[in-house]
């Protein structure tokens, strides 16, 4: 029997629908999209009708941020861009051609790159990697609820800075960061604004950016395969070079499947928008009812409610993760897991080591059901109060 499965965070099932759109390009429609013969010309149409629903649902996602801002009498900074979508491999790929891209088509006046300590390894690693090559790498502090402080950005931004990165949705504490004031306050400064939108897209309103990350298996598509929007006129270069697909910016033979499953992953998610967010809402208040006493890890108020980060004094989140078989969790990022060392997610928002081992994240959503989420709190639960936890 399967586990029942809550790690949302780290990947989501394949939806059916993806599955579909992927058969036939797996089987006899094996052609290379970049050959000119029928079976080419084949594939690199389903490759544009995949790039055409994943922009769909990138535009969708950006228009709902400047509905929300009317309604709450805001300023939106999302306008009607243009840009081009380029297939990546994933979410890391993606990421760095955007930074590394970005800061070496920079003038030589721009050599700082300003990103967030709760930023995911792909981005922190990147910059910290150019920080080591020649550029200015500035890496601010979050607070408590693990939000970044607007006057340390606008203190940070300035004529010399050439790429400003900042996640939309945290993979590790759910928390949405002010992602349009940040890319305002970049763009203020004549710099390139990067947004790593992996848990974000069809869930929660995309800023206006000038680079922007998704990734399929976040988003009930298959693994193996992101994109990265690039903004008319910001200049990116290449990481690698061979036949200049993807705009001359990113060489390298595409899969049809891969664009296939991811399209009709995003046209899914463009869909059930609405229905996925009122299913989610429900698994969270039924999660946070029944885990009452237990301390919920970033801001409960700016966060995305399919992410439940949450600890209890004393606990052993390791042995309990070994403990509940049945039920598939885990202590933070799955690119960390197994390091040994306390997430640097909860770190950065002032836990204590303790704090941070004895914290879990529960990822739920499109196809968790009330029933199993239920049981698998029960699981948790009973496993907890083994380890003498009052929480519990």
């Amino acid at each position: 029997m399967s586990p029942i499965y809550l790690d949302y965070q780290a990947t989501t099932p394949l939806a059916p629908e993806a599955h579909a759109a992927m058969e036939p390009w797996l089987a006899d429609k094996f052609g290379n999209p970049h050959s000119p013969h029928r079976m080419g010309r084949e594939a690199k149409a389903a490759v544009e009708v995949a790039r055409d629903q994943v922009l769909s649902c990138l535009r969708s996602s950006r228009a709902k941020s400047r509905d929300e801002c009317a309604a709450e009498g805001r300023f939106s900074t999302s306008l009607e861009a243009n840009g081009s979508l380029l297939f990546t491999s994933g979410a890391t790929e993606a990421a760095n051609l955007a930074i590394k891209g970005a800061a070496w088509a920079a003038p030589a006046n721009r050599r700082k790159i300003v990103t967030l300590a709760t930023e995911h390894a792909c981005v922190l690693d990147t910059v910290l990697w150019l920080g080591s090559h020649g550029f200015e790498a500035v890496v601010l502090p979050v607070g408590r609820d693990g939000l970044v402080d607007l006057d340390t950005v606008r203190n940070a931004v300035d004529e010399r800075t050439a790429v400003v990165a900042a996640m939309l949705v945290n993979n590790e504490i759910g928390v949405i960061q002010p992602v349009a004031e940040i890319g305002r306050i970049a763009r203020d400064a004549g710099a390139l604004f990067f947004c790593d939108a992996v848990q974000g897209l069809g869930r929660v309103a995309l800023p206006d950016a000038d680079l922007i990350a998704v990734s399929a298996h976040k988003l009930f598509g298959p693994k193996g395969i992101g994109a990265l929007w690039v903004r008319d006129g910001a200049a990116v270069e290449p990481l690698m070079h061979g036949g200049g697909q993807e705009a001359g910016i990113r060489s390298g033979t595409l899969s049809p499947a891969l664009c296939a499953g991811f399209g009709a992953a995003a046209a899914l998610a463009e869909v059930r928008h609405d229905e996925d967010a009122a299913h989610v809402e429900r698994l969270w208040a039924l999660a946070t009812a029944k885990l009452c006493g237990w301390t919920i890890n970033g801001s409960t108020r700016q966060r995305y409610r399919g992410n439940l980060n949450i600890r209890a004094d004393g606990l052993d989140a390791a042995r309990l993760i070994s403990d509940v078989r049945g039920v598939a969790f885990s202590a933070g990022s799955a690119c960390a897991s197994g390091s040994g060392r306390p997430s640097h997610v909860l770190k950065a928002i002032g836990l204590s080591d303790a704090e941070a081992r004895s914290s879990i994240r529960l990822g739920f959503g499109r196809y968790t059901t009330e029933e199993e989420l239920n049981r698998a709190l029960d699981l948790i639960l009973e496993a907890a109060a083994a380890q003498g936890l009052k929480a519990a």
